[in-house]
């Protein structure tokens, strides 16, 4: 039985900012692709099993095994509309989502073409969601930081190729292992990227501390996803809030791939007591089991976040989104309405 607060968050207009298709696709989905693709097709309990892990090279490790499935523009589309239809039933009504294109590249021997037939499948999800939802989405093409420099490349480079006829693909990213490289190999690219008219975000302080935040931000990052070290810095917990970056925060994710204790340490009560622009998100709701309604959820049973605060997280969501702002004022409207 749904509880009052659920209902509350349900009925909160909210965007997800920081979400990878890839990490949308549950064991049962799964198995139906190794059905259309493998030789011997998976079993759910092995399906079940790839999610179990431990650590973040444990994580990533499982994420590759997922990518791999995904093959065929009919297999995007799938992944695409399913992903959607979970975030309308969770109140969500608009998500700027990551795809792996740096991941698509790597799979298909660098075919320059391949990825156009994938993103028409993509494209036919997203247009049926809001047709049919209204639920609004926009791509984020994100590279691999510890492939190479050129490899990042030729994924921005295809956004910045695309976007003229496709205004659904809004940005750029960087995900993948910090650990191995940083933000400042990219700083080019990204001034590149820019010029081109696509929005910055960069995934920094998940696995690092501060100092790879500082570094995201001198490369041009407009919005940062997990920064879940920059607490331990005071000067760039000011410099965030005074420059107003949004923060994509996901404690659920941060939680499962080990890199923090619990929910209730998680620095999504500090950073959002300091002033900051923080946004809560699920990252890879199928992997960590957790979505996007339930870390709201969370965050009102492990931190206290009150109603009014909960409101003021899916406000923020909206803020830091890459909407219109006439778009932006229609939402947060609604928000203030919401009881």
């Amino acid at each position: 039985m749904t509880s009052e607060i659920e209902e509350f968050i349900r009925r909160l207009p909210k965007a997800e900012l920081h979400l990878h298709l890839e990490g949308t696709i549950l064991p049962a989905t799964l198995v139906e692709l190794s059905t259309r693709h493998d030789a011997e097709p998976m079993l759910l309990a092995d399906a079940e099993a790839l999610y179990r892990f431990t650590d973040f090279s444990g994580f990533m490790d499982a994420f590759k095994a997922v990518v791999l499935r995904l093959r065929d523009p009919e297999d995007y589309e799938l992944a695409a509309w399913r992903m959607i239809e979970r975030l309308a039933a969770q109140g969500v009504v608009h998500t700027e989502v990551y795809i792996s294109v740096g991941v698509i590249y790597m799979g298909r021997n660098h075919d320059p073409q391949a990825l156009e037939p994938i993103f028409a499948g993509l494209e036919r999800a997203r247009e049926r969601g809001e047709r049919e939802l209204g639920l609004s989405l926009y791509w984020i093409f994100d590279a691999v930081r510890h492939f190479t420099v050129e490899e990042a490349e030729r994924v921005f480079r295809k956004a910045a190729e695309m976007r003229p006829s496709h205004p659904s693909i809004i940005g750029i990213g960087l995900g993948g292992d910090e650990r191995r490289t940083g933000s400042e190999p990219f700083r080019a690219l990204y001034a590149e990227a820019a010029l081109a008219g696509l929005r910055l975000t960069n995934h920094a302080g998940e696995t690092t501390g501060p100092e790879a935040i500082w570094e995201a931000l001198g490369i041009g990052s407009e919005r940062i996803g997990h920064a879940l070290s920059a607490v331990n810095d005071p000067a760039l917990l000011e410099e965030l809030r005074v420059r107003g970056t949004p923060l994509e925060l996901n404690p659920t994710s941060n939680v499962r791939t080990g890199v923090c204790p619990s929910f209730a340490v998680h620095p999504l009560r500090r950073t959002f007591d300091a002033g900051l622009l923080v946004t809560l998100n699920s990252d890879d709701p199928a992997f960590f089991g957790s979505d996007v309604a339930n870390e709201y959820l969370l965050a009102h049973t492990e931190q206290g976040f009150t109603r009014a605060e909960l409101r003021r997280l899916a406000a923020n969501s909206i803020r830091a989104s890459f909407l219109p702002e006439s778009v932006k004022a229609t939402w947060l409207s609604q928000i203030d309405s919401i009881q």
